[in-house]
């Protein structure tokens, strides 16, 4: 092999081997996915420009719903064939990938897509999606009710690759339909067109006056910086809803504490209500009781607040948009 080839083959595989972690669990699976009705042609709508998108978010949100929030898994690659979308997922938490399986087992992941797939495509009919999951050569439909083996057959199926460049270009372009207010649920929340986001100011680093100062009016302090407060936009809501997972209710509990219209039951009663529509829709839906019942009083500051007491510090630091070379 000549030594440029084997330099590039040694680099790619230490880039594999790091991103499973040292020693940490990692794992990968192939899911098969093909629609049942005609005119929902989910490999010719992936091909399209336009529909590759919301197939993409429609996938995306499936996943995020079905493995309980963002972390655990990766999407390596989309597929496309002939007859059907198979989308290589990597694992690298043994939690998630477990909550996926259930998830799977249950029927609920395939509910999930249905339902996603129906919000962003020009589609009447109930939409049912046929499945299959592989890991290796092993067809794990055969044998889900046993978990363990389920497990163990993708923790053996290390994956192969780096996520593909077509499928981070379309990870950053629905960050960015997302940021930019442009989710199709919003016009069915808001009843009407909303204003784009308002953006947000630049942190303030304190100084060693500010630091023994009372902070500016208007302000918040969030890992040793300032920040202006403001009312929550469309834009953070959406924004949370896609970003919280299953920590929602967490923070909801939080946020109860200063809001009348998230006191017990409401939160379970959201959970309850919303159980069918996925994560999203339930985080959604909460969040939408307390800016409506706190009105101008549903600022960023509390939320912010709400996050950091459940150690969601990860997440606060996506809503104030804080890139990773700022992070202390």
């Amino acid at each position: 092999m000549p030594c440029t080839l084997r330099m590039q083959s040694i680099c790619h595989i230490e880039k594999l081997t790091s991103s499973c972690g040292s020693g940490g669990w990692a794992g990968s699976a192939f899911l098969f996915l093909q629609s049942n009705l005609q005119q929902v042609d989910l490999p010719a709508l992936y091909k399209d420009l336009e529909q590759k998108i919301n197939v993409f978010k429609a996938l995306k949100l499936t996943l995020s719903d079905s493995a309980g929030g963002l972390d655990g898994y990766e999407i390596l690659k989309v597929h496309n064939t002939e007859s059907a979308l198979i989308i290589q997922i990597k694992f690298s938490d043994e939690m998630h990938c477990m909550a996926f399986l259930e998830s799977y087992t249950s029927g609920g992941l395939k509910q999930c897509l249905g339902q996603h797939l129906k919000a962003v495509l020009p589609v009447t009919e109930e939409l049912e999606i046929d499945t299959k999951l592989k890991a290796g050569s092993k067809t794990l439909d055969d044998f889900l009710k046993d978990r363990d083996r389920c497990l163990r057959c993708i923790k053996e199926a290390q994956p192969d690759r780096l996520r593909d460049d077509e499928v981070a270009q379309l990870e950053t372009t629905l960050q960015s339909l997302m940021l930019n207010n442009r989710h199709p649920s919003e016009a069915v929340h808001n009843g009407s067109s909303s204003s784009s986001s308002e953006p947000l100011s630049p942190a303030l680093p304190l100084n060693s006056r500010e630091e023994g100062s009372l902070l500016p009016s208007h302000s918040f302090k969030f890992q040793g910086r300032v920040y202006d407060d403001r009312r929550l936009t469309s834009s953070d809501h959406q924004k949370f809803a896609f970003v919280i997972g299953k920590q929602w209710k967490k923070v909801g509990r939080s946020l109860q504490k200063g809001c009348r219209a998230l006191k017990d039951p409401a939160i379970d009663n959201l959970a309850y209500e919303f159980d069918r529509d996925g994560l999203y829709e339930q985080a959604y839906q909460m969040l939408s009781k307390f800016r409506q019942s706190e009105g101008k009083k549903a600022k960023l500051s509390r939320l912010i607040s709400a996050l950091e007491e459940n150690g969601l510090m990860g997440i606060a630091e996506q809503m104030l948009d804080i890139q990773p070379a700022e992070r202390q």
